[in-house]
């Protein structure tokens, strides 16, 4: 993938959640947090850091966060790089099929605030699109959405935020009530908070709301 199209969307997703950036410098992409550096993103989508630049807990899951959005980034610019034109009747601007199945299709518009997503699905004769759902810049939740229209998940199998979050503090109820839990229960209910802050970052901010305990999510970070 060409880095300078992805550094470039990586800039406004993480300006988005509050980071600042610098200018590239060594075909890395510096990353801020609070002003201060955090880490360092590469054109492949990995993330370097120097211990000392995230020894707070603030700072690790801003970590978190940034690595989570350096790879999802990476994952869309590079379908994207690789989509055709969506084709359909009345269907107008420059729309791109990232994925087609089941009569449901997920689409990519690039914009000047970045790409927004949408799921549509084809009409009878498959030459027009209706029922349209726009999610702005929101990849995970447009992803989610077409996996759920076109069948590929089940929506009873998918958990809503307020329900993971319900689940977490749950776990955390378990781990701080005393009971006599042996340690391979008591991991088992440690890495099902693991999952929940690793695929669903936004939970953790909610839970840090609410003054519930936090586990720093695990990433794919290269320590320097």
């Amino acid at each position: 993938m060409d880095r300078e199209p992805y550094f470039k969307e990586l800039c406004i997703a993480l300006a988005r959640e509050g980071f600042t950036l610098q200018s590239e410098q060594d075909g890395l992409l510096p990353v801020n947090w609070n002003n201060l550096p955090l880490c360092r993103v590469t054109d492949a989508g990995g993330i370097r850091y120097w211990q000392e630049n995230v020894a707070a807990p603030d700072r690790e899951q801003a970590l978190g966060r940034a690595t989570h959005l350096a790879g999802m980034v990476r994952e869309y610019m590079t379908l994207l790089e690789q989509a055709p034109p969506l084709q359909a009747q009345s269907l107008t601007g420059n729309y791109y099929l990232l994925a087609d199945f089941n009569g449901t299709v997920l689409a990519a518009h690039p914009t000047r605030l970045g790409i927004h997503f949408v799921t549509w699905d084809w009409n009878f004769d498959h030459t027009a699109l209706n029922q349209g759902k726009y999610f702005q810049a929101d990849y995970e939740d447009a992803k989610q959405n077409f996996a759920i229209r076109s069948g590929l998940i089940p929506e009873q199998k998918i958990f809503d935020q307020e329900q993971l979050i319900e689940i977490y503090q749950c776990c955390s109820d378990t781990l701080d009530a005393g009971l006599d839990l042996t340690y391979e229960q008591e991991q088992r209910i440690k890495s099902v908070q693991e999952q929940i802050l690793n695929g669903t970052p936004n939970v953790q901010e909610h839970i840090t709301e609410q003054g519930q305990h936090t586990i720093a999510p695990q990433s794919q970070e290269l320590t320097m």
